[in-house]
Parts: structure tokens; C-alpha cells; sequence
């Protein structure tokens, strides 16, 4: 298939993903308001941080307030990961590719987006704020499900699914980051340690898929399940498997060889988080590898973007 088209196809993926995502990372502090106690107050500056966008919010805005937050979050035009940014780069790629991807996917994007700009969002994101961004998260759910179930699965999909898990992936790790900067880098216990615990796991749909697993709370464990485990669907490991079925699927190259860069990154990182450890993890650092983990998937894009998406692409299928 044509690059350009490729390239459409796999940054929908990613941006409906990032969408998601940015909500689930909103949803983490509600979580916290509804379970932190009386006069306790609420974090909202971890948010902007864990997403790499720290600069260019103080640059706008002088408090991180839940309004500041949630606007440049979810509805700031000039800032390129928020909410409303994600869905209108999502809707004028499935513009261009109208004629590869479904009318029920075309429909349902164009939809969303419409919600979240019409007049009246930033009103039900301040005074219904778990309601909204809730239906954010299922509009991103009901997209891959439609993707799934309207698209044939050749070559166009698994660029979908590429860039979706690719995402999944780098915004998972970062929810769980979220901890370190909820804590100031602080190892923290007691009361207060569970209930960030447990907003963060909420926030990835994980806390009541983690409880039938391990029941109690505890840090070893959690970071096994949302990094490492091999059957949670949203787990970094489980999400890069995929992502190189994916790839693979594409070049039709046998999974475990490799003939690009971006087969090898991928290959390299999801092999080093299949024989991890969470124990070993903690000990060299949380933070420290989440950070390895995100730079290895920046440079997993970009191999991927130089093999099919630039003007003479390494790999042409």
C-alpha cells in the first residue's frame, strides 16, 4: 500500500489510543478525589509532568489547578497531545483514507470529535468530569472495536494496531509512573500509598482484574502486572507483543528474525521485559526504567516511521 496511506492509518491508531490515554491519565486523579481524605489536597501538577508536557504548560498557565489541567489536558488547541488535538489529527487522517478504513469507523471518530468540540464540553468537563472523560475512554474502546470488527485484518489494520499498541504501550508505563510523581520520588506506605496505588490501576482498567490475581496491594506485584504480565491486554509486555505481531504481519518476516531496525527494537524490548523480573525492576529503579522503556519505544518509532513512511521508505511491502 502507498506510504502516505500507511502512515494515515497508523497515526489514527495512535492518536485515538493517546486520546484514550490522556483521559485515563485525568481519571487518576479523580479516582484520588473520590478515596483521599477530608482536606487532603489534590495533585494535579504529577499529571502534566508524567506526559512530557510540563514546559509548555507553564508556559500558558502560571497554577496547576484541575481547570488549568483539565483545559490544557483535554481541550488546548495549541498544545498537540491533548484530547481535542488527538481526535481532530485522528479525524483528518481517516479524511484522506476514507476509502480503506469502515463508514462505521469514519462515523463514530467524526462523532467523537464533534462531542468534545462542540460548545458545551468544556462545561460537562468541569461539572461532570468522571462522566465525560468516562465516555472519552469508551469512545476509544468502541473505536478499536469497530476497527477490529469492520476492518479486514490485512495490511491496513495491523498498521492500525501497530500504532495503537505502540501507543498502549508508552502511555501504560507512563500511568504507572504517575506513582514516582504522585510520591514526589518518595517511597511512601501506608493508607495513602494504596489509595495511589489503586487510582492508578483503576485508571488502566486493571484494579479489579489485579485483585481476582494477587489480592492485596502490593507494589512488587503491581508493577509485574502492568509491565510484565503476559495475559492483561493492557500491560506494556502483552501490548508490545502485538505490536510486533503487528509488524511482523506487515514485512512477513518470521517472528523472531529480523530485517529492519524496527523489527529488531521492537524484538530486542519486548524479549528484555519477557525475562524481567519486578523485584529487579525496583531495584535498579522504577522511574529509571520506565524512562529506558519510553526512549527504546521513541526509537522504536521511529525505525518504523523510516521504514514505510518517509518519502523512500527502507522497507516497501
Amino acid at each position: 500500500m502507498l506510504s502516505r496511506s500507511a502512515d494515515a492509518i497508523y497515526w489514527i491508531g495512535r492518536y485515538m489510543e493517546r486520546a484514550e490515554s490522556i483521559a485515563r491519565f485525568i481519571d487518576v486523579n479523580l479516582n484520588l478525589a473520590l478515596d483521599l481524605p477530608p482536606g487532603t489536597q489534590e495533585q494535579w501538577k504529577p499529571l502534566v509532568g508524567t506526559t512530557g508536557d510540563l514546559y509548555r504548560f507553564l508556559e500558558r498557565f502560571d497554577t496547576t489547578t484541575r481547570e488549568t489541567v483539565i483545559e490544557f489536558l483535554a481541550f488546548d488547541v495549541d498544545n498537540a497531545n491533548s484530547i481535542y488535538s488527538c481526535l481532530r489529527g485522528a479525524r483528518e487522517n481517516a479524511r484522506a483514507v476514507r476509502d480503506v478504513i469502515s463508514s462505521d469507523m469514519w462515523e463514530h471518530l467524526n462523532a467523537t470529535y464533534l462531542q468534545v468540540s462542540d460548545e458545551g464540553a468544556r462545561g460537562r468537563a468541569r461539572h461532570s468530569s468522571y462522566q465525560f472523560f468516562s465516555e472519552v475512554k469508551l469512545a476509544g474502546r468502541t473505536f478499536e472495536g469497530l476497527t477490529d470488527d469492520t476492518m479486514s485484518h490485512g495490511e491496513s489494520w495491523n498498521f492500525c494496531r501497530l500504532g495503537r499498541m505502540l501507543e498502549r504501550s508508552d502511555k501504560i508505563a507512563r500511568i504507572l509512573d504517575l506513582k514516582h510523581f504522585l510520591s514526589n520520588g518518595k517511597t511512601s506506605s501506608g493508607a495513602l500509598d494504596d489509595i495511589e496505588w489503586s487510582a492508578v490501576l483503576q485508571s488502566a482498567s486493571a484494579l479489579e482484574l489485579y485483585r481476582k490475581r494477587h489480592g492485596r496491594l502490593i507494589k512488587e506485584r503491581i508493577v509485574e502486572f502492568l509491565l510484565l504480565d503476559r495475559e492483561f491486554p493492557r500491560s506494556v509486555h502483552f501490548c508490545l507483543v502485538g505490536a510486533e505481531e503487528a509488524l511482523h504481519e506487515i514485512t512477513g518476516t518470521a517472528i523472531g528474525t529480523f530485517r529492519i531496525p524496527a523489527e529488531q527494537r521492537l524484538g530486542q524490548l519486548r524479549s528484555e521485559l519477557a525475562f524481567a523480573r519486578a523485584e529487579e525492576i525496583l531495584e535498579q529503579g522504577l522511574h529509571e526504567t520506565i524512562d529506558a522503556i519510553q526512549l527504546k519505544l521513541n526509537l522504536a518509532g521511529d525505525a518504523i516511521t523510516n521504514a514505510f513512511f518517509i518519502a523512500a521508505p527502507l522497507y516497501s511491502a
